[in-house]
């Protein structure tokens, strides 16, 4: 495909770098020359300088002749604007922006075809605030995520001594839980992939990747590690967008506390939440932590804007006895760095957001893509079209599909059915099929394996 990519900040520089990996002609606007030449020569992209939104530079960029645009810079006016010239001048086929807003976000109309024309908007706020929202859902989980509507369920956690599966092959899970259906997809093991077979011990400190239908999550959890008990006291630090949008989700189920340092931010927050204590004051003053009791906290996110300040009040707080800390960090080099130290769970907000870009650049009917592991890995969710005369997938059963290399299929949902991938299981047209690919250059492979043939049509 030939895409252009609007903004080299780190969403931008992110998403080139997976894209260019997988034989996509990709193009990237900036206004920061410096910024693209460290990607041009880190990557076999081409880069255009200049302002992203003007009709000059994106004919420059080949927008002529672009498969996709995606706009990603700093500025939503200009992100909106570029699109809007992409299909006035060019009638670029697909426009991706992101919009961070909400005011024009809630604008009923304002994305259409006749109105700004925009095929899929991406707010990375509410990305990373429903990533959040589901591991303080499921306490004791490293990532969540969803497929088919929240149906079935992808889940890491770290194996801990003393589990009742640790030291145990994979095979002894379905007999030790004969009513619950569940697969392993994947082992991380001192950071290396494991592809997990029956006869597969689980030791200590592996991360885990299971899938299970939403309903039978918590069950498999409890094998794998002790069960936190669900978090009830929420501390927030930074009351900026994602930390006034995770008070807004929780403050009804749970105890929630915003410290945010400008008094005038202080002030719209208390005005636009319920129930939500609001405190005024730096995350990092061990004096505030105290008053307010941190060692009562259950979980204390650190959400500000700032990376130094999130890593210190969240090992300050840790220190001070809060059970469980999760750290926002855009400097995606820190965080393998703190992870699994004082820090519980460091989130990338760039590779939240990377995901739903992913899931529209795919070829095939893919309707999910969610990244893995920093990247590491992707978790697909594919629909397969066709009858098994056109489709490499539709009328086999599992073990009988050719799938790529270092490429499981965890689970298939069939309306309202979460079928667990056993061998015998035959994928049938209109299933949801949830597969996990640990070698990232091998998605071309899995994307061609959904493609329907000529015979189809």
């Amino acid at each position: 495909m030939k895409i252009i990519i609007l903004g080299a900040g780190q969403v931008g520089g992110t998403l080139a770098e997976h894209l260019a990996h997988e034989e996509n002609d990709i193009t990237v606007v900036d206004t920061d020359g410096e910024r693209l030449r460290e990607l041009h020569n880190r990557l076999d992209i081409r880069t255009v300088s200049g302002p992203a939104s003007y009709p000059m530079i994106l004919r420059q960029a080949g927008c002529e002749d672009a498969d996709m645009l995606i706009a990603v810079t700093n500025s939503d006016e200009v992100n909106m604007i570029a699109c809007q010239v992409a299909h006035t001048l060019f009638r670029t086929p697909s426009k991706i922006a992101r919009v961070r807003a909400t005011a024009y976000l809630t604008r009923k109309g304002l994305f259409a075809h006749d109105a700004v024309p925009i095929d899929v908007l991406i707010s990375p706020e509410q990305v990373v605030t429903d990533h959040i929202r589901r591991l303080i859902e499921y306490p004791g989980a490293l990532q969540v995520l969803e497929f088919a509507g929240g149906q079935a369920q992808l889940v890491a956690v770290k194996a801990f001594y003393g589990g009742p599966l640790v030291g145990q092959e994979l095979g002894f899970l379905r007999r030790h839980m004969p009513n619950v259906d569940t697969r392993v997809a994947a082992i991380y093991r001192r950071n290396r992939p494991i592809i997990p077979r029956g006869d597969t011990v689980i030791e200590a400190d592996d991360e885990v990747f299971f899938i299970a239908a939403r309903r039978d999550i918590r069950a498999v959890m409890s094998e794998l590690r002790k069960l936190d008990r669900d978090f009830r006291r929420v501390v927030i630090a930074g009351g900026g967008h994602i930390g006034e949008r995770l008070a807004e989700n929780l403050e009804h189920s749970h105890q929630v506390k915003i410290i945010e340092h400008s008094l005038e931010r202080c002030t719209t927050l208390s005005e636009r939440l319920d129930r939500t204590v609001v405190l005024h004051g730096s995350a990092t003053s061990k004096r505030l932590l105290l008053e307010e009791n941190i060692e009562d906290c259950d979980i204390f996110c650190a959400l500000t804007n700032d990376d130094e300040v999130n890593i210190m009040s969240s090992m300050l707080a840790k220190r001070m006895g809060a059970k469980k800390v999760l750290t926002l960090i855009n400097n995606a080099a820190y965080v393998d760095l703190v992870q699994g130290g004082e820090i519980d769970i460091a989130i990338s907000p760039q590779q939240a957001t990377i995901g739903s870009l992913l899931t529209h650049v795919r070829r095939g009917d893919i309707v999910n893509v969610h990244s893995l592991r920093r990247g590491a890995a992707e978790a697909i969710e594919a629909i397969a079209h066709g009858d098994s005369r056109s489709s490499k997938v539709v009328g086999r059963a599992i073990e009988d599909i050719d799938l790529p290399n270092g490429t499981t299929i965890g689970a298939i949902v069939r309306g309202k059915e979460v079928l667990i991938a056993h061998d015998d299981v035959v994928v049938e047209s209109g299933d949801h099929v949830i597969l996990f690919v640990i070698d990232k250059r091998r998605i071309r492979d899995v994307e061609r394996l959904f493609q329907v043939g000529l015979t189809f049509f």
